[in-house]
């Protein structure tokens, strides 16, 4: 008898199981390449997906190999339930993460050490306090880079997220870096990626060759130690000789990294993406509600998964607005 393929396998043999999950399409940060400069239309509240849908729908995931689940928004730390969330998905057999603007994450640490919690993401795009406010349209810089230092303090093991835009914040590469000297932070530049009212154009983005050569010439050949990626890893990782931490780059647009994709995404209000840049979604929480299986949904959705990008498989694709213009913003859809 033939053996049923599993239903987070896609036609390509990617077995997806790593889930995040968007809990709000909330945030207290207005960063500018996630959210339109006029705001985003929220969703209902009754739209949004309680801790019980939340966890319902996340164990149907680890019932069927889902082995990780990340945590992100919008800001998941302002959501109100978000300790009745986590205490519900931590009594799952997976590894729990969260992705937050570190703005309050300081309540939370020792949730976090009680729950197991130890891979945290923090998004940090400058170590300017004004060029940190210009791009947030937030003064909490302090709070951020206080609660930043908490973290490698507290021992969890601290990605920084740095998303890198021309003209405004490439000529940091070299100062996140040397954070990395003295603190052990895995410190990761994002290439500038277009979703719905964030501006995108080619030539704001700062691509891995122009990270790398920037860092070649801060740094002599003989320190620049390439470590051995993990597998599903987004990013090519380095490090410094002799640094505490380590450097990496997620090359999205200028090599994506597809053939290795484990990921899916759960956005706030019950819609499943089989690929960040896919504008087709699939909905899981009307069906849940209305006490049919999601199952088979869950399995077309992942089978009818592109190989590249959402089918966007060369720069030129990637660069045509009506490609990609029917994506949502990156606040809604959770990272």
């Amino acid at each position: 008898m033939e053996q049923k393929q599993n239903i987070l396998t896609d036609t390509f043999g990617r077995h997806h199981n790593y889930l995040r999950i968007s809990l709000t399409e909330r945030c207290n940060l207005r960063c500018t390449y996630c959210m339109p400069a006029e705001g985003i239309q929220l969703s209902p509240k009754s739209h949004i997906m309680t801790y019980d849908e939340v966890y319902t729908i996340a164990k149907k995931f680890v019932d069927h190999g889902v082995t990780k689940i990340r945590l992100t928004g919008g800001e998941p730390l302002i959501r109100k339930d978000v300790d009745v969330i986590l205490e519900k998905l931590a009594s799952l057999p997976v590894e729990l993460a969260i992705t937050t603007n570190a703005i309050t994450v300081d309540r939370f640490v020792e949730t976090f050490k009680r729950l197991n919690i130890k891979n945290i993401n923090v998004s940090l795009d400058s170590l300017d306090r004004e060029k940190f406010r210009d791009i947030t349209r937030r003064d909490y810089f302090d709070r951020v880079y206080n609660n930043i230092k908490l973290l490698a303090e507290e021992g969890f093991y601290l990605k920084l997220n740095c998303v890198l835009i021309k003209n405004f914040n490439e000529n940091e590469i070299v100062s996140f870096i040397r954070l990395t000297e003295k603190l052990p932070l895995h410190v990761r530049f994002i290439e500038f990626m277009p979703f719905d009212g964030n501006k995108w154009q080619l030539d704001k983005m700062v691509s891995y060759e122009e990270i790398m050569n920037t860092v070649k010439e801060a740094y002599d050949p003989s320190e620049i130690e390439r470590i051995e990626d993990r597998p599903n890893d987004t990013s090519r990782n380095y490090q410094i000789k002799n640094y505490q931490g380590t450097f990496a780059v997620i090359s999205s647009v200028t090599n994506p990294f597809c053939d290795s994709c484990n990921r899916i995404r759960l956005t706030a209000n019950g819609q499943l993406k089989n690929c960040l840049f896919s504008s087709s979604e699939s909905d899981l929480l009307t069906p849940l509600r209305n006490g049919e299986p999601i199952e088979p949904i869950i399995e077309k959705l992942v089978r009818a998964k592109f190989k590249v990008r959402s089918g966007m498989d060369t720069l030129d694709k990637f660069n045509r607005d009506d490609l990609h213009s029917g994506n949502r913003s990156m606040i809604t859809i959770g990272g």
